[in-house]
């Protein structure tokens, strides 16, 4: 059987850009087993009756014009400024569960433990109407840009409770044989 040349070189493409794939998912699910750590630390473990205060968003947040008020404010994004800002994409419509799936799957189980699977917005809201608290709080993330080979990544991580009590900040970080850790807190907000 004779493939033609056209077949050939899509699969020769979908070849290259596999690896490609695998690995930004791999360090998507590393980065979110860093903001994971940091953030359900002192959560306790989820179990029958007990109401968990952290949710966790299951939509990956678009980048936005924010991103340029946090390049203009370090100069180490500004050496990296037309990097960052191609990757300012508005109608981001991706979730997190292949990189979720992939941090948790027959690993990480206590910290598992600890976090809620993802929710959708409307779902978060009938879980904080129910329980009537502003204790309750949903975790966003942004979609990951990364720069500088790939060695740096650029993460908004945001807490929404109420309209008038949220925060966040961006993270900066590195990653470092291999390891991805958290460099700097950048824009930190509360209102």
């Amino acid at each position: 059987m004779q493939m033609k040349p056209q077949l050939l070189k899509i699969l020769f493409v979908l070849l290259l850009i596999s690896p490609v794939a695998f690995s930004q998912e791999a360090d998507n699910s590393a980065i979110l087993k860093i903001i994971f750590s940091k953030y359900y630390k002192d959560e306790k473990v989820i179990a029958k009756g007990r109401l968990q205060l952290l949710s966790f968003y299951c939509k990956k947040a678009p980048n936005n014009e924010e991103v340029l008020e946090v390049i203009s404010k370090s100069d180490f994004l500004k050496k990296n400024a037309a990097e960052i800002k191609s990757q300012i994409i508005i109608t981001v419509d991706e979730d997190w569960s292949t990189a979720y799936n992939l941090l948790f799957d027959n690993q990480n189980q206590y910290l598992k433990s600890k976090v809620n699977a993802c929710l959708s917005f409307e779902e978060y809201k009938i879980v904080s109407d129910r329980y009537g608290e502003n204790n309750q709080r949903l975790m966003i993330i942004s979609k990951p840009i990364y720069f500088g080979d790939g060695n740096n990544a650029l993460v908004k991580v945001a807490f929404y409770r109420s309209i008038e009590h949220n925060s966040g900040s961006f993270m900066l970080l590195e990653k470092v044989n291999g390891i991805w850790t958290i460099k700097e807190y950048l824009n930190q907000w509360a209102t």
